[in-house]
């Protein structure tokens, strides 16, 4: 009889739960295949390609629950489980079914116990000397109080065991505790909450890597372009990093390496890390398939969770030909996609909560083509003139006026509210000062109505944003405006226009640019020898 292995799919899709595991869980049906082995997929959504006929030798739509899975066991007598690749869901039955006696294939369900613990996590960092930011967990009000007062605000506060960011927020002062306290304890349930100390003007950085428990090899590594605390499902990312330092990523590189060793890591694994003032800080590691799984892939010619599902039916890397991190000549930016369009009035304000329901990417020789790229496939054509209303918080004031500078320089018209422009008058940029919407004509929305508008910079005053500001990023999709609303964000876009204007954007497959990135890879390799 032939050998058999049951894929956890995602169950269904919502926000946080993605398209992306199910690109994971479709690979790792199609390697088996290759690999003579027989594939079960037990997955309960019509909508995805893993519940397709003809993707799986065998489907089971059934819910992903311990009961249900374990009578699919019984009756397929498998080899093993494999519940890495459909997120959070099956992830969360790792130790329920080991406990049962299930086989699972890849790192062991305790390796993803110690990266969920928050007590085994910290032990594990301590272990290998890396650092992360302050921290602590709480069941109650009282005991979050006291953690938040011991690491000092502002706090990230976090559920356990979820996807998506749900329930997670940056509080900023004791009021809002407790709501947060409140909404995060429901969605955690038995666990407890998690409380980090929130790393304010940090870059996040994502890694994901793959290992078969001697060899690990760093599959990418991608910058968020958005500053730290906005969920790495909704913010743009490029890789390779665009603006971290050498001595930073070889950090990284060497941190992310002692966590798979220590966890022996077999398949896949993801860390994020956040980098503030060129000190590197772990925020967690999830050594399962992440969402960044698919566009990795993609952009380096490497199908990483094929090689992971062949790795947890015995192979190694070295046996696949992966054994050396793949560093690409060209850039890619993974960008959102959200669906504000479909919901008139919505603030567009991201945060700690995933709130994109897809993603696209751009790929060009440098950061600012490919970034452009990235920006139309979402559908925002970026303007190569006109005019720009510019209106940010105060403590963005500084950091937005070389933007403005580089927007005035390149012939934009310029436009603010009376704090920003102010700031801009100062460091000698021709500005126009708008009234403020409650002061009546002319106003930014006047500028909207009449087509004046090509672009809109607006960064959040605060957890609470004014009226002025919501109605102002309501109409930017209501009349299909270019925005942003981060200056990390606004830098970028400055880069990508610049770009444009040099030169126009040229389209070459991805298999030409696989082909281009071996090549450079060879001849490194014949330069060493």
């Amino acid at each position: 009889m032939k050998k058999r292995v049951v894929i956890l799919g995602g169950g269904p899709n919502r926000i946080g739960q993605g398209i992306e595991f199910d690109y994971c869980c479709c690979h790792a049906s199609y390697a088996l295949k290759e690999e003579g082995i027989e594939s079960i997929m037990v997955n309960c959504n019509p909508e995805t390609v893993s519940t397709d006929y003809d993707t799986s030798d065998r489907l089971y739509f059934e819910p992903l629950t311990l009961e249900d899975i374990l009578s699919i066991i019984e009756l397929e007598k498998p080899m093993g489980v494999i519940v890495q690749f459909g997120g959070q869901t099956p992830l969360n039955l790792a130790v329920p079914l080991l406990k049962c006696g299930v086989n699972l294939l890849g790192t062991s369900a305790d390796s993803i116990d110690i990266a969920e613990d928050r007590k085994r996590f910290k032990q594990m960092l301590d272990k290998l000397g890396l650092r992360q930011p302050p921290n602590g967990t709480a069941f109650t009000f009282k005991e979050a109080e006291e953690v938040a007062k011991k690491i000092g605000y502002p706090v990230l506060v976090r559920p356990s065991y979820v996807l998506g960011g749900r329930a997670m927020e940056i509080v900023y002062a004791q009021e809002l505790l407790e709501r947060f306290i409140k909404e995060a304890a429901e969605v955690s349930g038995e666990h407890p909450v998690l409380i980090d100390k929130f790393l304010e003007d940090a870059t996040e950085v994502d890694v994901d890597l793959i290992g078969d428990g001697k060899t690990f090899v760093i599959g990418g590594i991608m910058e968020h372009i958005e500053e730290a605390g906005i969920h790495s499902g909704d913010s743009a990312m490029s890789l390779p990093p665009f603006s971290l330092k050498r001595p930073v990523l070889d950090k990284i590189r060497e941190a992310t390496i002692k966590m798979a060793k220590e966890l022996n890591v077999k398949g896949l694994m993801n860390v994020q890390y956040a980098v503030k003032d060129d000190l590197v800080y772990v925020l967690e590691v999830n050594p399962r398939a992440s969402r960044t799984v698919p566009f990795v892939s993609k952009a380096m010619g490497v199908p990483l969770a094929k090689l992971a599902t062949k790795i947890m039916v015995g192979r190694n890397l070295k046996e696949l030909g992966f054994t050396k991190e793949i560093i690409p000549d060209y850039v890619s930016v993974k960008e959102s996609v959200f669906p504000f369009n479909r919901f008139p009035g919505v603030d567009v304000i991201l945060g700690p909560e995933m709130k994109s329901t897809g993603e696209v990417m751009g790929i060009d020789a440098d950061f600012g083509s490919a970034y452009i790229k990235s920006q139309l496939a979402a559908g925002q054509k970026l303007p190569l003139k006109g005019n720009v209303f510019i209106s940010v918080r105060d403590s963005d004031k500084d950091a937005v006026i070389p933007i403005a500078k580089g927007l005035e320089g390149m012939g934009f018209k310029i436009y603010a509210t009376s704090g920003t422009a102010a700031v801009l008058k100062i460091s000698k940029i021709k500005v126009n000062a708008l009234n403020k919407i409650a002061d009546g004509s002319p106003n930014v929305l006047d500028l909207m109505k009449d087509g004046k508008l090509q672009m809109v910079i607006n960064t959040p005053s605060g957890r609470i944003p004014r009226q002025d500001e919501v109605r102002i990023r309501s109409h930017v999709i209501m009349y299909n405006i270019p925005y942003t609303t981060t200056i990390s964000g606004a830098q970028a876009t400055l880069n990508g226009i610049k770009s444009l204007l040099k030169k126009d954007l040229s389209v070459k497959s991805l298999q030409e640019y696989h082909l281009s990135s071996k090549r450079e890879i060879k001849k490194c390799r014949s330069c060493r020898k």
